[in-house]
């Protein structure tokens, strides 16, 4: 059979195994979740000799140092992953729950309940142990899903869904439930991102360009965020010790992933007091200032920032810094150049804090807090599909309640339209 025959054999597999899925119980999923823990342990060295296929493929190619140890499957991926399984056993189970029942005039009881999307398809880079997270929200949330991972990973991602499969049947469902596209060609994804009739959402998880690949071809929703360029607004009012703590931890603790800080912007009133503590903590850290022109007067070793970086997603130890004359600036750059992703005002004026909430528009704004809490587990969702920054159908992180949607549920009596 030629690849776009299969790719789309997948999705009619999908389809069906999807409808199996809405309909078991959680006792069913929480069973093969626990089945997929244990799993996991048993077969560890099935799967560490997977991993070395890939990983003596990845060196062989010259893939970077970074990207071969985010490939790299250890005891305590295994361990991580199995604990994951047992986490989300442990999650409520949002499927078939009725909220906001109303009575009518009429006197018919109108609701909603949680339905699962049906087939989500993701596409994602390197990490082996997304194939496991992926695949067992999906399964909680009553979801069918298509997972079609980096080619460096091929192997790892095989075996991980062959474990998958197995233990889906020995706990009586569907093994189609989670299907991994059994090719590298990359054409496979293109005939994929076709199949609207039986791919529900698309979710791809990556740099930019993979999603903006995706964004352009796909037929069917996306939940997606291009990038992240997380601002961070030192207030007039703000406590500059906590602040300084804040700033630190935002650009300091993981500076490559999509949550840390990009730009810093300091009020004019506080900004020769406050980025001198900035540069003396945060530049022992190793990070590069692109200061506007009055920042780079206070500074005493920074670059001059261009145009290029307001706006730029540096996942690195480089911070665009810029001086505001008010929050309202603030607000207006925080607009032009934001991604919608995460903003924080740090400040002790209850009434600015509460505007900067309203106003700023963004999938999580924060008060005093570091935009590394942007984060499913963070969050209380345990763990997370992904972020969205477009505001249909999820907003912000995405845990198993944001992999399900609702359809009208209405009780009647009896009751005939006049």
């Amino acid at each position: 059979m030629e690849l776009q025959g299969v790719i789309r054999e997948i999705g009619e597999r999908s389809k069906n195994a999807s409808r199996e899925l809405a309909k078991i119980s959680s006792s069913q999923k929480n069973e093969a979740l626990f089945l997929l823990a244990k799993m996991l342990e048993t077969k560890k060295q099935d799967i560490f000799d997977a991993n070395r296929k890939d990983l003596e493929m990845a060196e062989k190619n010259g893939l970077d140092a970074a990207r071969i140890e985010r490939l790299r499957i250890t005891e305590k991926t295994i361990s991580d992953m199995a604990t994951a399984c047992k986490e989300v056993a442990g999650f409520d189970d949002p499927v078939g729950k009725i909220e906001d029942m109303v009575v009518r005039p009429s006197g018919i009881r109108v609701g909603k309940m949680r339905i699962p999307l049906g087939v989500i398809a993701i596409i994602y880079e390197s990490r082996p142990n997304v194939t496991i997270d992926a695949a067992i929200l999906c399964l909680k949330a009553g979801n069918a899903v298509i997972l079609r991972g980096g080619s460096e990973a091929f192997y790892s991602n095989q075996i991980l869904c062959f474990l998958i499969a197995q233990s889906l049947k020995k706990a009586g469902l569907p093994e189609d439930g989670v299907i991994s596209l059994p090719t590298t060609d990359r054409e496979a994804v293109n005939y994929l991102l076709e199949l609207e009739e039986f791919i529900d959402v698309v979710i791809p998880r990556g740099g930019e360009g993979l999603i903006r690949a995706v964004v352009k071809k796909a037929k069917m929703p996306v939940l997606k965020h291009y990038k992240g360029v997380c601002h961070i607004y030192v207030d007039k009012y703000a406590d500059l010790d906590m602040s300084l703590d804040i700033v630190y931890n935002a650009k300091v603790q993981r500076p490559g992933v999509c949550n840390a800080m990009e730009c810093l912007l300091v009020h004019k009133d506080i900004a020769e007091i406050f980025l001198p503590k900035v540069e003396e903590k945060l530049g022992k850290a190793g990070v590069i200032f692109h200061a506007c022109p009055k920042s780079k007067n206070i500074f005493q070793k920074s670059e001059l920032a261009t145009e290029e970086d307001w706006g730029k997603e540096y996942l690195s130890l480089d911070l665009a810094v810029k001086i505001v004359s008010s929050m309202q600036e603030a607000f207006k750059h925080i607009e032009k150049y934001g991604s919608n992703h995460s903003e924080a005002i740090l400040t002790k004026d209850y009434f600015r804090a509460m505007r900067f909430l309203k106003e700023v528009d963004a999938s999580a704004v924060f008060v005093n807090a570091s935009t590394r809490f942007n984060d499913g587990g963070e969050f209380g969702l345990g763990a997370e599909i992904g972020i969205s920054t477009s505001k249909l159908h999820a907003y912000g992180p995405m845990g198993i309640k944001e992999l399900t949607t609702t359809k009208f549920v209405v009780l009647g009596e009896g009751q005939i339209r006049t």
